[in-house]
Formats: C-alpha cells, sequence, structure tokens
C-alpha cells in the first residue's frame, strides 16, 4: 500500500438532537458521509430519526496527514437533492504525533492515554478527548459537534491501525507540523 500511513476505521455511534429537515413531518432521514481527500464512504439511512443509532464501521486509509476526515450528516430525500445536516472535521496531526512515537508504541501496554485532544479551530469536538493505544491500534472516542446547522451532535470512534513499514519512513515527505520538511 504505497504511501499509506495508516488504516482508518471510523465507527459511526449515534446522532444526539440532528436537525429537522422534513418540515412537514418534523423529523428527518440521517446518514453520514466520511470524506478523507478523495475517498467517501457513508452509513445506511435511518428512517424518521432526530437521535439516530448507526453503529457502523467505515473503513478508508490516510495517505497525507494534513488532510482532515470530514463527517457531513445528510437527509435522505426522495424527490429532491439531500438536505445537509451538519459537518465536522477531525484534525489527523495528533495521530501523526502519537505514531511519530514508532517502535516505542509496541511496548506501551493496551490502554495508555497517549495524547489528549482539546477542541479548538481544526477540529469540531464539542468536549476534550483521548488517543489511546489499544491492540497495536490508535484509537479515540468523541462527540464532534455538527456546524454549518442550528443544531446536533454526532459520536464516533476513530481506530488507526499503522502500517508497519510507513509508521516511520511517511514523515520523510511529509511537511513537519512545524513547517519544516522531516528528516
Amino acid at each position: 500500500m504505497e504511501g499509506v500511513m495508516g488504516i482508518l476505521r471510523l465507527r459511526i455511534k449515534k446522532g444526539t438532537n440532528l436537525a429537522v429537515r422534513d418540515m412537514a413531518r418534523g423529523t428527518s432521514d440521517p446518514y453520514v458521509v466520511a470524506t478523507l481527500g478523495h475517498q467517501k464512504s457513508k452509513t445506511k439511512m435511518v428512517d424518521d430519526n432526530l437521535n439516530p443509532v448507526w453503529e457502523q464501521d467505515l473503513t478508508l486509509t490516510i495517505k497525507d496527514p494534513t488532510v482532515p476526515i470530514k463527517l457531513t450528516v445528510y437527509d435522505k430525500d426522495t424527490f429532491s437533492e439531500d438536505d445537509n445536516m451538519g459537518t465536522a472535521n477531525v484534525d489527523v496531526n495528533p495521530y501523526v504525533e502519537c505514531l511519530q512515537m514508532g517502535s516505542d508504541l509496541d511496548h506501551l501496554p493496551d490502554g495508555t492515554k497517549l495524547e489528549t485532544v482539546q477542541p479548538n479551530e481544526h477540529n469540531h469536538l464539542a468536549e476534550e478527548s483521548y488517543i489511546i493505544w489499544n491492540k497495536d491500534a490508535l484509537t479515540q472516542d468523541m462527540v464532534l459537534r455538527l456546524t454549518d446547522v442550528e443544531t446536533g451532535e454526532i459520536e464516533v470512534q476513530i481506530e488507526i491501525t499503522p502500517i508497519e513499514d510507513h509508521r516511520l519512513s511517511i514523515f520523510q515527505n511529509q511537511i513537519g507540523l512545524h513547517g519544516s520538511k522531516s528528516t
């Protein structure tokens, strides 16, 4: 897998207090689209529900650590274009920082907190969350506040499994977190 630094598994758990887009019925038919670069994957649609439970896994590959994960919630419409119900971004850089630990990760016990991620302008976290080392993967449970919409949050778990060959070498051709090339 040329240039792939990790396999990203997004578990889209549920939505809370999502926006009404089917005004006549006072509800929506939501689904989530995950985008990472040119890759897209989507959940199933849940009928008539502003608090849907998806519990669905979506899988993408991480190639460029500067590209955020974008999650967009839509309302499925039959006779018109689907309505946007909000967007949330997840910054990939905290995972890159953790992956830079390289082979040191292999010696950590499961459940080790690697980094605390605070809500900021690069992500849409509703509250702080933690990147944790579990069974050879980075995991993070989070609640994301949807933007460009009147209300709504989605609960997501991210799991990134590093590609062994690229755990350290991927950074040689990437721009470092402080604007300089890694060596």
